[in-house]
């Protein structure tokens, strides 16, 4: 695969969008219910594979597994068992994100599993829009960047999380964590939360609201905002402070692949200094 097709444009994928982040959090209700509990919500998550994305394998009453994949291939969200292939779920029909969330939750208790679901996480009423076409060019941007993702991460030594797709925002991400640690006072407890840099993938409904992030957390202006980015990457102080490099920089771009390793490995090489004790 050429650079070219490494990230295809992202157009008039809008409607495709909300209706994957809908059926994400359909998905994703049942890890949050029934996968072992990780302290940074890590088992919510959805994991990239070349045909979709994956939860986490969960636990069957009798001693058998369990799990869900959102294939942007054949377009159906897939229950699996280790015994094979339970019930698949159309993407295209149009269904409401409620009416989903519910066919999905109905098949989970077909296998003997109930709990108090986070509904109001899918619950809406609105007919769905799919198009199979900008969910195949979202899922290219997906795995290449997933791919990248995790070539950066393996160069990283210390304290790595996994590369994971986030329900909530629906953004790719992982994050490298330093040394230095902030102390907080919340609800009268203290609280320690270590430094940390992020890389990820936002794929906005919108050329304008694309693009791949680096932030750097606590955020040290003072000693970063003076610092030269790599070509097309930028600070970023509104609303959220970090940097990022807008997707449309790399859309049918002969050294996509080589511009995007470079902004990851720059901010992490200015960044991470600031993050060491």
């Amino acid at each position: 695969m050429s650079d070219k097709t490494l990230f295809p444009a992202l157009n008039d994928w809008q409607a495709t969008r909300e209706t994957l982040h809908l059926y994400s959090h359909a998905v994703s209700v049942v890890p949050r219910a029934h996968a072992e509990f990780h302290p940074k919500w890590w088992h919510i998550s959805l994991k990239v594979q070349p045909d979709g994305l994956v939860t986490e394998k969960m636990a069957l009453p009798d001693g058998g597994q369990y799990w869900l994949k959102i294939d942007l291939r054949q377009h159906q969200v897939l229950l699996f068992t280790n015994q094979g292939l339970a019930q698949e779920f159309s993407m295209t029909e149009g269904l409401t994100s409620t009416e989903f969330g519910d066919q999905i939750l109905d098949a989970v208790a077909d296998l003997g599993l109930t709990a108090e679901y986070a509904r109001d996480k899918f619950e809406n009423d609105e007919p769905r829009q799919y198009d199979p076409a900008a969910a195949e060019r979202f899922l290219t941007a997906l795995v290449n960047a997933d791919r990248i993702f995790k070539e950066h991460r393996a160069t990283l030594s210390g304290d790595v999380g996994p590369v994971q797709l986030w329900p909530h925002g629906f953004d790719l991400a992982f994050e490298w964590h330093g040394t230095r640690v902030e102390t907080y006072e919340e609800d009268g407890e203290i609280q320690e939360y270590p430094s940390q840099i992020n890389l990820g993938f936002y794929p906005g409904g919108t050329a304008e609201a694309q693009y791949f992030y680096s932030n750097p957390w606590p955020f040290e202006a003072g000693e970063l905002l003076d610092k030269p980015l790599p070509g097309g990457a930028s600070w970023h102080t509104e609303g959220w402070q970090g940097t990022l490099l807008p997707y449309e920089e790399l859309v049918d771009n002969d050294e996509a692949e080589a511009r995007l390793r470079q902004y990851a490995r720059v901010v992490f090489e200015i960044s991470s200094p600031t993050l060491l004790v």
